[in-house]
C-alpha cells in the first residue's frame, strides 16, 4: 500500500552512500574482486615527437611472473584506429611525451613495475613545439569548440565602436594549464570472456565508455558491460575514455581470460587523462564615463594536441554575460606535440570568466564606479547572443544579498590602503554563471520487489557528488513513498541508458527519466502495485530551451591578506550566493557549491602545470609540487543560494550546481588582491613574486 508522504526532496537528507564509504566497504573500479588477476604497468614514451626504431623486450619477458609484453609490433591489432589518442600500441609513432609504448602484463603489480623499467625503446626524435604562444606561426581557426558552439561570433562594428569609447579597457589574461587531481587515479579492471567484455572502470559514463569502446574491438556494444557503482571523484577528467582504458581491454586480449588490473599513478595522470587547456584571452571593453559597456570584444588563444583536437569554449561567457551593442568573440588553436587536453570543471566558462570578470574590475576602476554598480548598469534584458527572453536571471539579486551577507559597505575602494600587522587586505567580486542543460537520451527503470521496495534502477554515475541520495530523493517525491522505500541501483550498462555525469546535467537529465518512469508505474500498475510488477520512463526534451535562455547565476566575494613584505597571499574570507533552481538536497548542494570554491581557491593561488618545452614534459607532474589547496589555504567559506523552482527547466525545477561554484571564484581572488594592494596581476595564479613589484 502507498500512502500519501510530503515531498521528499530539499531535504537535508544524509548521503545514502555516506556509511558504506566511511567503513571503507564501498567499492571502487580497482577494488571489485577479480579471479586471478594480472596487472598492467606501461612504458611511455620519453620524447615529445618521432618514430620509436626498436624495442628490445627480452629482458622483460624473462622474469617470473611476467604474462605478456605488448607493443606496436605484437598488440592485438584495433577495428579503428582513427582517434590517435585511443590507438595504442598501433603504430610506431610518438604524438607526445608519456605516450603509451609498451605495455607489461605480470601476476602482480610490483613485477608488472620492474619488468616494465627492463624495456628499451629508441627512437628517432623529430622536432616538437610543445610551448603556447600567442604569436604562434599556425595558429588556426577550429570548425567549432567545445559542446558544439561557433568558433566565432560578431555584431555590430566592435573596432568601430572601440575607437570611439570614451573609456577602453584593453589587456591580455592568462589562464595556465591544469590538471584534474580527483582522489581515486583513474583505474580500469578489464576482462574477455569470448567476445566479451567486462570492464570495471572509474568513469563519469559507463554507457558512453562502451559506446566508445565498442567500434576499437570490432564488437556490439551489447558484448561490452561496463561497471562503475562508487567513482571517488572527475571533475570531467572521467568523462571521456582515455587510452589507459584502451590499453587495459587490449592486454586483457592476450591472458587467456584473466582480469587485468590497471590503476594510473597520480605522474602518470599528467600525461594521459586529460587537463584544461592553458589560454591566452585578450579583452577589449569600450563603455561610456558612466560604465556602460557598448563594446566588448574576448579573443581566445589556446592548445590542443597534434594528435587529436579538442578546443575549449572559453568566449562563450562573453556572448551573453553583460549587455553590449558591438561584440566580438574568437577561438584559435596552436597545435602542439602535447598530451590531449580535455574537460575540467566548468570547462569554457571557468578560464573565461577569470578574463571577463577582471576586466569588468578594471573597467570600474577605470570608471569610478563600484564593481556591483557597474553590473547592475549592464545587465542585459534578453540573452545578447540569442535574444530570447533568459528563464530565470537572478544574478543582480545574487550580487545583492551576497553584498549584504559579505559587508562589501566596509570595502574601501582605493586600492593598497588597508594595511595592518604587516598585511594588506582588500575585497573583491566576480560574477558566475553556467548553462542549464537536460540531456534527453535517459531511461529508467522501477521495479515493485516481493519485499515491498521499488527498485529504481538507472545507469547513471556517483562521482561522490550526491547522486545516490538526490536521485533517491527524486524518486521517492515521484512516487510518492518514503525514500527509505526505495532502492536505487546505478553505475552499470546493465541497467537503462543515461548520460554522462557532466556538465551540471546529472540530477536534472536522470531526474527528468525517473520522474517519467515513476509517472509511467502509476499509470500501469496504481497505487497498490504487486511484486515484479515494472515499468519504464524517458527524460524527454525541454521545449522550453527552444523559447527560453537557460543559466544559472551567482556572486563570488573574496576577501584576501597579502603580506607586505614577503608577497604572501591568503584568502581569508570566500562567499558565494548562487541561482540554481530548486535545491535537491541542501546538504550535497552545499557540498558542491564548496567544492567548487575551493577549486576556484586552488586555481587563483596554486594550480599551475609547468611545461619544459624542450622536452615537452610537464616537470611539477605529482601532488608534492602541483600544488592545490590545504587545508589550512581554505579558512572561512560559506555558500547560499537562493530560494526559487524554474518552471523552464523541466519537472524538477532544477538547475545543474556541479561547476557554476569554480566559475568567477579566481576572478573574485585576483579582485580582492587588486584592492588590498593596488598591483593589478593578470596572470594566474597570484604567486608572491608577482606582488613584490
Amino acid at each position: 500500500m502507498t500512502v500519501q508522504q510530503p515531498a521528499a526532496t530539499g531535504l537535508d537528507l544524509e548521503r545514502i552512500d555516506g556509511r558504506a564509504k566511511v567503513l571503507g566497504v564501498a567499492r571502487y573500479a580497482y577494488e571489485h574482486p577479480a579471479d586471478n588477476p594480472t596487472y598492467l604497468y606501461p612504458v611511455q614514451s620519453t620524447i615529445a615527437r618521432g618514430r620509436i626504431t626498436s624495442i628490445d623486450t627480452a629482458a622483460a619477458e624473462t622474469m617470473d611472473g611476467v604474462v605478456a609484453v605488448l607493443t606496436h609490433l605484437n598488440a592485438p591489432r584495433l577495428a579503428n584506429a582513427e582517434d590517435k589518442e585511443l590507438a595504442v600500441l598501433q603504430s610506431d609513432e610518438v604524438g607526445f611525451r608519456g605516450q603509451f609504448v609498451a605495455a607489461v602484463v605480470a601476476d602482480s603489480p610490483e613485477t608488472a613495475r620492474e619488468a616494465a623499467a627492463h624495456v628499451r625503446v629508441q627512437y628517432h626524435r623529430e622536432p616538437h613545439h610543445a610551448a603556447l604562444r600567442a604569436d604562434h606561426e599556425d595558429l588556426y581557426k577550429p570548425e567549432t569548440v567545445n559542446a558544439g558552439f561557433d568558433t566565432d561570433t560578431r555584431t555590430g562594428d566592435p573596432d568601430a565602436a572601440l575607437a570611439s569609447a570614451a573609456v577602453v579597457v584593453d589587456r591580455t589574461y592568462t589562464t595556465p594549464a591544469e590538471h584534474n587531481n580527483p582522489m581515486e587515479p583513474h583505474t580500469t579492471v578489464a576482462q574477455w570472456d569470448g567476445d566479451r567484455l567486462l570492464v570495471f572502470d572509474s568513469t563519469q559514463a559507463v554507457h558512453n565508455a562502451r559506446k566508445t569502446l565498442a567500434p576499437l574491438f570490432d564488437v556490439e556494444v551489447e558484448q561490452i558491460r561496463v561497471v562503475a557503482p562508487h567513482v571517488g571523484g572527475g571533475f570531467g577528467s572521467k568523462g571521456l575514455p582515455h587510452a589507459h582504458v584502451v590499453l587495459t581491454a587490449l592486454a586483457a586480449k592476450v591472458t587467456g581470460g584473466r582480469p587485468v588490473k590497471y590503476a594510473l599513478t597520480r605522474q602518470q595522470m599528467f600525461f594521459l587523462a586529460g587537463y584544461r587547456t592553458p589560454t591566452i584571452q585578450r579583452l577589449q571593453l569600450g563603455a561610456s564615463p558612466d560604465g556602460r559597456i557598448s563594446v566588448l570584444t574576448h579573443d581566445v588563444v589556446e592548445q590542443t594536441s597534434a594528435i587529436k583536437e579538442f578546443a575549449e569554449q572559453t568566449a562563450t561567457i562573453s556572448r551573453m554575460m553583460y549587455a553590449a551593442d558591438h561584440r566580438r568573440t574568437t577561438h584559435r588553436l596552436a597545435s602542439l606535440d602535447v598530451p590531449v587536453p580535455s574537460w575540467m570543471r566548468a570547462p569554457g566558462e571557468c578560464p573565461g570568466s577569470f578574463g571577463l570578470e577582471v576586466a569588468m574590475d578594471e573597467l570600474a576602476e577605470a570608471c569610478g564606479i563600484d564593481p556591483i554598480e557597474l553590473r547592475v548598469r549592464n545587465e542585459p534584458a534578453t540573452d545578447p547572443e540569442t535574444g530570447k527572453p533568459f528563464a530565470s536571471r537572478h544574478l543582480l539579486a545574487c550580487l545583492r544579498e551576497g553584498a549584504r551577507r559579505f559587508g562589501w559597505e566596509r570595502r574601501n575602494p582605493q586600492p593598497g590602503t588597508m594595511l595592518v600587522d604587516g598585511w594588506r587586505t582588500g575585497i573583491g567580486v566576480a560574477a558566475s554563471t553556467y548553462p542549464a542543460r537536460r540531456q534527453p537520451a535517459n531511461t529508467a527503470r522501477i521495479r515493485f520487489t516481493a519485499d515491498g521496495f521499488y527498485a529504481v534502477q538507472i545507469g547513471a554515475v556517483d562521482l561522490g557528488t550526491g547522486a545516490w541520495t538526490a536521485l533517491t530523493q527524486i524518486a521517492a517525491e515521484a512516487l510518492e513513498c518514503g525514500p527509505e522505500q526505495v532502492r536505487l541501483q546505478i553505475g552499470d550498462t546493465d541497467l537503462p541508458v543515461a548520460t554522462v555525469a557532466g556538465g551540471s546535467t546529472g540530477t536534472a537529465s536522470w531526474g527528468s527519466a525517473i520522474i517519467g518512469a515513476a509517472q509511467m508505474f502509476r499509470k500501469e500498475h496504481g497505487g497498490f502495485p504487486s511484486a515484479e510488477d515494472t515499468s519504464e520512463g524517458d527524460g524527454e526534451r525541454n521545449p522550453a530551451a527552444k523559447n527560453y535562455a537557460l543559466h544559472s547565476f551567482g556572486a563570488q566575494f573574496a576577501e584576501v591578506q597579502v603580506n607586505a613584505d614577503t608577497g604572501e597571499i591568503r584568502v581569508s574570507r570566500m562567499l558565494g550566493v548562487y541561482s540554481a533552481g530548486r535545491i535537491i538536497n541542501p546538504r550535497t548542494a552545499r557540498s558542491q557549491f564548496l567544492g567548487g570554491m575551493t577549486m576556484g581557491i586552488g586555481m587563483a593561488l596554486h594550480e599551475q602545470s609547468v611545461m619544459d618545452e624542450r622536452f615537452g614534459m610537464i616537470v611539477n607532474h605529482d601532488l608534492a609540487e602541483y600544488h592545490v589547496p590545504s587545508n589550512a589555504d581554505i579558512r572561512q567559506l560559506e555558500a547560499f543560494w537562493l530560494e526559487e523552482v524554474d518552471e523552464h527547466a523541466g519537472p524538477l525545477g532544477a538547475r545543474g550546481i556541479g561547476e557554476i561554484g569554480i566559475v568567477g571564484a579566481a576572478a573574485a581572488v585576483a579582485n580582492a588582491a587588486y584592492n588590498a594592494t593596488g598591483i593589478r596581476v593578470r596572470d594566474l595564479p597570484l604567486t608572491a613574486d608577482k606582488f613584490l613589484a
